[in-house]
């Protein structure tokens, strides 16, 4: 981590990334970048559905591949990069047969290493396949959950996901938050973990430093009037005087509670809830 001298109060605790020694230092790929407008977690009615977001430096979209479609063509890491929408780091492939692609790059790999993607491909950090064809206890991320629909879990900085049993055409992993859930045979993950581990170790420092990151700021509800929050009223400073923590609009939130929907679609596939809290061991 990249410390500095006291030069301010907010200055003291404050750390970055060492940019310069782990990204290769080029400018991204003009061909694989795309306009994003700001919506400030407004949907198209014009209103707020995520709530805290809004401001910022402008971006630039990464056209970054999930779907992972091309086969048996062996890829050459041509640059490591950073990308303003995700917390890990950006490799910019290059195929053999000429095509540049943007991927989530895993810790090991830097500049020159190179992966494949196939049934048949090495256990070899990088490389992907099936997740019928990963052994026991090897570390995954860039999950898919129905073949072919391409990556949609574990793509955050230093996430990794572990296979944890094979039965009856499904694979049983063991997910970041605890959880393990069982996900066809058929779907695709890859090898190793996801780089930047060192991330969450980042001390913002100041407000201002979250208002350029596009993150607005966070009221306690206790601080709120019993009008606008479950927790909020009393004279002076108050404990919610709940058993249970609310959110703003009565539902159960935080401090270990069960909040996910009862009769949720993907039940069936939970093998073992996911630790809350104190109880929480990864």
């Amino acid at each position: 981590m990249k410390t500095y001298k006291p030069t301010s109060k907010s200055r003291r605790h404050m750390t970055t990334l060492p940019y310069k020694e782990l990204l290769s230092g080029d400018a991204p790929h003009k061909p694989l970048l795309a306009k994003k407008n700001s919506q400030g977690g407004r949907n198209a009615f014009g209103r707020i559905t995520t709530r805290h977001q809004g401001g910022g430096h402008k971006r630039r979209l990464r056209v970054v591949d999930f779907s992972y479609n091309k086969k048996n063509i062996p890829a050459k890491i041509e640059t490591i990069e950073y990308d303003p929408f995700r917390s890990a780091f950006i490799a910019l492939a290059l195929y053999r047969d000429g095509e540049r692609r943007y991927v989530i790059v895993p810790k090991e790999m830097k500049v020159g290493s190179t992966f494949v993607v196939g049934e048949d491909a090495p256990l070899s950090i990088g490389n992907r396949m099936p997740l019928g064809k990963i052994p026991v206890g090897t570390f995954i991320y860039n999950i898919e959950l129905s073949p072919g629909a391409g990556a949609s879990l574990v793509r955050s900085a230093g996430n990794f996901a572990e296979v944890v049993a094979h039965d009856a055409g499904y694979a049983q992993v063991k997910l970041p938050s605890t959880e393990i859930r069982k996900i066809s045979d058929l779907c695709s993950a890859n090898i190793g973990a996801v780089g930047n581990e060192e991330y969450n170790l980042v001390v913002i420092g100041k407000a201002g430093r979250s208002r350029w990151m596009g993150i607005r700021p966070t009221v306690r509800g206790s601080a709120m009037n019993p009008v606008d929050h479950p927790h909020g009223g009393g004279e002076g400073k108050q404990g919610r005087g709940l058993r249970r923590a609310k959110s703003a609009w009565g539902k159960p939130t935080g401090k270990g509670q069960k909040t996910r929907t009862p009769k949720k679609y993907s039940n069936v596939f939970i093998v073992s809830r996911r630790k809350v809290g104190k109880k929480r061991k990864a």
